[in-house]
């Protein structure tokens, strides 16, 4: 009888555990740090802007609909890669080129000139902002 509490106990914690961790790899960010990090809560992804320094956590707390990122460099091509995206379009407005992508590994997407998309890449010279499903505001 004690042998069997002392299991269902280990059972119990096992499956708190894989339950926790589940919840976080749903909720971990998608993009990555290294640059301006930036969760968009709301009922639209810009409804409300909140930068952070720490996405891992604010993911797991906040009711995140998208993320944006600001990198140094040119990182378009390593974007697409690290995410096997797909590029749907492309368009260049005042010198900033904006790469609309599909990945399947990314979660929500939206529709936008007819194509799914659920990854933003702004890319100038100097720097690139990442997002998903979009960039949303300035960058």
């Amino acid at each position: 009888m004690r042998k069997e509490r002392g299991y269902n106990l280990f059972l119990s914690v096992v499956g708190i555990f894989i339950l926790c961790a589940a919840l976080f790899a749903y909720h971990m960010p998608s993009l990555p740090k290294g640059g301006e990090y930036t969760l968009y809560m709301g009922t639209s992804s810009s409804a409300q802007r909140v930068p952070t320094d720490a996405p891992w956590r604010d993911c797991l707390l906040l009711p995140v609909k998208g993320e944006s990122v600001c990198l140094s460099g040119n990182r378009y091509e390593e974007m697409k890669e690290r995410y096997c995206a797909v590029l749907q379009f492309k368009e260049e407005v005042n010198g900033i080129v904006n790469y609309y992508l599909y990945s399947p590994y990314l979660g929500e997407t939206v529709l936008l000139d007819g194509y799914r998309v659920n990854l933003h890449v702004a890319q100038t010279d100097e720097k690139t902002a990442v997002g998903t499903p979009l960039i949303f505001g300035g960058y």
